[in-house]
């Protein structure tokens, strides 16, 4: 995504009054700093929380041990918990998380071959699941994995009743 249309997205953020935060695998923090870049993106971002292995989603997310032995950690279901998480702790009004494949390996099968990515959007008590599979080298799965959050974060905004309270003047 094009500089000027994050700024774009992060002036929406402001327009409705709500805050953002992330919680990353597989994109390891792309997904904050691309949005830093934008002007008024103090007031929208209240942190993203980075937890690439297994151990540290169960600690700073509180994603289960049973969950990540049933379905890896690479799956949907962490995903889920991993927004959960993210939103106890930090409790933006919207809250994103990603995990995934990047690349050859970990919990790799003909179902889930390396480029699938599993997202979860959180906002107004509803979840929104995403499973997309990319295409290339781990940076451009990540980078695809960042626009794609960055034009689903749009799309959410495009459904968001405007409520007065929540607007600007």
């Amino acid at each position: 995504m094009k500089p000027a249309e994050i700024s774009a997205l992060v002036k929406r953020f402001i327009q409705y009054k709500l805050t953002l935060a992330f919680a990353e695998s597989c994109t390891a923090g792309m997904l904050p700093s691309g949005l830093v870049e934008a002007q008024g993106a103090s007031s929208v971002l209240l942190g993203s929380i980075v937890t690439y292995h297994p151990e540290a989603k169960q600690k700073l997310l509180g994603v289960s041990k049973q969950t990540l032995e049933m379905y890896t950690a690479e799956s949907q279901q962490v995903t889920n918990e991993m927004v959960m998480g993210l939103h106890k702790k930090i409790g933006a009004d919207v809250c994103v998380a990603v995990t995934g494949l990047c690349a050859a390996g970990g919990s790799e099968t003909e179902e889930k071959p390396a480029g699938t990515l599993f997202f979860t959007f959180l906002y107004q008590n509803r979840a929104e699941e995403h499973r997309e599979v990319f295409q290339g080298d781990c940076l451009s799965v990540r980078q695809q994995a960042v626009d794609f959050v960055y034009r689903k974060l749009n799309e959410l905004l495009d459904r968001f009743p405007p409520d007065q309270e929540k607007m600007t003047a």
